[in-house]
């Protein structure tokens, strides 16, 4: 705490060519005497801050001061803006402080290089801000939550990170109904509670938390009573996609996985875990994609292509 506050005032003093005790100390909490202990401190660092009593006087800055930056390159002092700029948007308020203070002492402003936006085109409860608000204030939160079976539960977790993996984002918990680590889908969670109830991070689940986000040993909460999670098995999956496609193909493939053909059309070749995922992602082409490999995903998006036209006798 001190030491942030030492470094608003020499912050505060850049800006202003003197400033009282008396309004430091109002604007910090503090008793004047604690301010002088301060300024004090400051000039055992080198720093060349003085006080000057009377009328006109107050603590000031030798005017050529400029705080020692030479040991950071300019693309350095860049670097270090536009990652406080881009942090600013996901975390805390005192970041933005921190990029205001050091735009200051470099001379020079962020480059406006990052926006990000959490939500989808479509209208959805996300709870991006609300879960980053518990883990940081260590608060339980309730939710109910919809698992990949659609099936609803209501839970209370210990939450310790968020987690953005494969266009989604996750919250990993300790799951207090299960009483175990889960991952659980944001856009699945419905009416969020943050409770006023605190907890401590249970031994060693912070560490696990971390090797986790590396090894991603932790999977998203399926469970139920009734039905337990499928176990999924990779597959090499060959698609033909029609030209009209191209934009998905280039926008959701990596260059390796393509081989586009001299008509304009494309086979894509991917590795995929097998689930009800993929069965829907493939459909999600209609008619301008087939399935080559394998025999049996030819016959079950077959077998599901005749269901959905089924539905639509007229």
């Amino acid at each position: 705490m001190q030491a942030n506050r030492l470094f608003e005032i020499i912050y505060i003093l850049l800006n202003k060519k003197s400033v009282t005790a008396k309004n430091l100390a109002e604007h910090f909490g503090v008793s004047t005497r604690t301010i002088y202990r301060d300024v004090d401190n400051l000039s055992l660092a080198g720093i060349p801050v003085y006080t000057e009593k009377g009328k006109g006087g107050g603590i000031f800055l030798l005017p050529d001061f400029v705080l020692n930056k030479s040991i950071l390159s300019e693309d350095e002092q860049n670097e270090i803006l536009s990652a406080l700029h881009g942090l600013s948007h996901i975390t805390t308020e005192e970041t933005r402080g921190v990029l205001n203070r050091l735009s200051t002492i470099f001379n020079k402003t962020a480059a406006n290089w990052l926006e990000i936006d959490f939500s989808d085109w479509s209208y959805s409860n996300f709870y991006f801000y609300d879960f980053k608000d518990a883990i940081l204030k260590q608060r339980i939160a309730a939710f109910d939550y919809y698992n990949s079976y659609g099936e609803k539960s209501h839970r209370r977790v210990e939450p310790l990170q968020l987690w953005f993996k494969s266009r989604a984002w996750y919250v990993k918990a300790f799951c207090l109904n299960k009483t175990s680590m889960r991952l659980f889908k944001l856009s699945r969670v419905k009416n969020l509670v943050i409770t006023d109830e605190h907890f401590l991070v249970r031994d060693n689940l912070l560490a696990e938390t971390l090797k986790d986000s590396q090894t991603e040993t932790v999977q998203e909460d399926t469970e139920s009573e009734a039905i337990h999670p499928l176990v999924c098995k990779d597959i090499t999956i060959k698609l033909h996609v029609m030209p009209e496609l191209a934009y998905r193909v280039f926008d959701e493939f990596d260059e390796d996985m393509i081989f586009k053909h001299e008509d304009g059309s494309f086979t894509v070749t991917i590795n995929w875990p097998e689930d009800n995922w993929v069965y829907g992602y493939i459909l999600s082409f209609g008619d301008f994609a087939e399935v080559l490999e394998p025999e049996h995903l030819r016959g079950i998006i077959c077998e599901k292509a005749k269901n959905i036209s089924g539905k639509y006798k007229i």
